[in-house]
């Protein structure tokens, strides 16, 4: 009797009846895929925005100027993984995959809307209390947002988003020491993420040895005798992209989730910091404070606050940039495994310069509404 994994793929097309039968009676392969999840999920939107203009600061595509004033489908991403099992030389993989506008934006991307996400073997070495190696490409280490628009508490991404790595190729490494203290370490190809791409510190190109990116990070959690602070968490990272010409890129950041003696309440806090990002010795800062407050047992409200500023180019082709930031997001949990909620934002230019990078109607100020809704499976 062919399990349900198989006459999965036998009915999207992926293999015929004939060959499923006989792999079921001859084929080794076929006791893994028990252990094999399939998920992903559907991501929609609509965004209107208020006034004459779209232009936007530096987000993410999912909000970009193109994406105002209208529908979108922005993201479809299908993902296979075999989790590590609790065993000593646990082994298992990950993939996941992206199609549609939002994949040009990942360093993975390929071609035709598809991009490579994550791609990575998982390893488990009996190391003291267990050492976890991840080797391919994996998201970046840093970050309270990451590039699942449903892993975050708003629709939008914040400015710190726009500052950090989307993904890297190479090999990390995560140890746990206790129930409060873990850590993580690595190292990966220098350019931008890119799947396979190599950077070198001499020109012209191909000359030299190529350079590599090194991670590290350290979180440490409050244990249940704290009290109400109880499952809270302070991170803090630091991704150095290594010297190309005369950049050389420098991600820090510190990020803390923090519960409170309201239980219906939790807050976060975040700051980004990128040196050398945009071109040689630029800089780029973002901080944000994000407020979740459960309404009900199916609707919540999430509020984030930012400021940010740059040399430059980091927010706005426009230099000195200083930018704020307000959101407010409704989540409300109204169908099985869809995400609905609705958001309104307001971005407010700053700088003294007296622009208008928001363009005619806008000005210096954008408002927009969006509604965001997204099924997983």
């Amino acid at each position: 009797m062919m399990n349900k994994w198989t006459i999965a793929l036998a009915a999207t097309g992926v293999v015929s009846l004939a060959s499923a039968v006989l792999a079921e009676e001859s084929h080794p392969v076929n006791t893994l895929l028990p252990a094999t999840t399939l998920s992903g999920y559907v991501d929609t939107s609509a965004i209107w925005n208020l006034g004459t203009g779209n232009n936007q600061a530096n987000r993410f595509v999912n909000t970009g100027a193109n994406r105002q004033d209208g529908f979108n489908v922005d993201v479809v991403k299908i993902a296979l993984e075999k989790p590590l099992d609790e065993g000593t030389w646990s082994a298992g993989y990950k993939t996941e995959l992206w199609f549609g506008p939002d994949a040009g934006a990942l360093p993975g991307s390929l071609s035709g809307g598809l991009a490579v996400k994550q791609a990575y073997v998982a390893l488990r070495a009996p190391v003291g209390n267990g050492l976890d190696i991840k080797m391919g490409q994996f998201d970046p280490i840093i970050g309270y947002e990451v590039a699942d628009s449903n892993g975050n508490p708003n629709f939008s991404r914040s400015f710190g988003f726009a500052l950090e790595p989307l993904s890297h190729t190479g090999v990390l490494l995560a140890y746990q020491f206790s129930d409060m203290i873990g850590a993580t370490a690595g190292v990966a190809d220098t350019g931008f993420g890119v799947i396979n791409a190599r950077a070198n510190a001499f020109a012209p190109a191909g000359q030299g040895e190529s350079i590599k990116t090194y991670m590290a990070g350290l979180t440490v959690k409050a244990p249940e005798s704290m009290g109400w602070l109880a499952g809270s968490s302070l991170y803090a990272g630091v991704v150095d992209g290594g010297v190309v010409g005369a950049k050389d890129s420098l991600n820090l950041y510190v990020g803390a989730s923090i519960s409170t003696p309201i239980k219906a309440l939790s807050l976060g806090v975040a700051y980004d910091y990128l040196a050398n990002g945009i071109f040689a010795k630029s800089y780029g800062n973002a901080v944000a404070v994000y407020a979740t407050y459960s309404l009900s047992e199916k609707l919540k409200a999430t509020v984030r606050e930012e400021y940010a500023t740059s040399s430059g180019g980091a927010f706005f082709a426009a230099d000195n940039d200083k930018i704020v930031g307000s959101t407010l997001t409704l989540d409300y949990s109204l169908w099985a495994n869809v995400v609905t909620r609705a958001e309104f934002r307001w971005d407010h230019a700053a700088n003294s310069s007296g622009s208008t990078p928001f363009g005619i109607g806008n000005k210096r100020n954008d408002y927009s509404l969006a509604l965001n809704v997204i099924y997983k499976f």
